[in-house]
């Protein structure tokens, strides 16, 4: 899959692509960082592996977390030489993962996350809600539930390609795992 993207333009070399909708990004208003962080704690080192322009990262470190900021894209943010996390091969990362990672590769991110970290640290994904649906996302909560699923009851923005111009439309919840975790998943209603 990682070398599908670079064949048709995900990401070339160190620039950016002309199309930034072809990166899928869309970001994270602070405020639902803040609704995460009413209701999880995280570990003192906190991943942030497609960090955009910063918006999820900043809130963090506002909280005093160690953030590595990280994206395919640099968009005056975080390091600057791109990083493909769906290709980075870390181990021993003692650190928690919290992203909101480009929709149409979550479920890669999911999976790439939970094998990086260790086991009882935690992956906080951003997510649409419909990420619940599906035959192959259902195969892979069974073996990889979820802990805890906030759902927002108010809406929480999204902005296409960073810019937070209209309102949203679409409803998104916190997934939290933590590695190693069997059981029922909680569903809690946040915001």
């Amino acid at each position: 899959m990682p070398r599908e993207r670079e064949q048709h333009g995900y990401f070339v070399g160190n620039r950016r692509n002309q199309n930034a909708e072809a990166h899928d990004y869309y970001a994270t208003e602070p405020k639902a960082t803040e609704v995460l962080l009413e209701q999880e704690r995280f570990a003192p080192v906190v991943w942030e592996c497609a960090c955009g322009e910063g918006h999820i990262s900043k809130v963090l470190e506002s909280h005093g977390y160690n953030v590595v900021s990280t994206d395919l894209v640099y968009r005056g943010y975080g390091r600057l030489n791109p990083c493909d996390f769906l290709l980075e091969n870390v181990v021993d990362f003692s650190g928690d993962i919290i992203t909101n990672p480009p929709y149409k590769y979550a479920l890669e991110f999911v999976e790439h996350a939970l094998n990086i970290v260790q086991q009882g640290r935690k992956v906080a994904m951003f997510l649409k809600l419909t990420f619940l649906e599906g035959k192959a996302r259902k195969a892979f909560f069974l073996k990889n539930p979820p802990k805890v699923v906030y759902v927002s009851s108010s809406r929480l923005e999204c902005g296409k390609n960073g810019k937070f111009e209209s309102k949203n439309a679409v409803a998104y919840a916190w997934f939290v795992w933590e590695k190693g975790f069997c059981g029922d998943p909680i569903i809690k209603w946040v915001n």
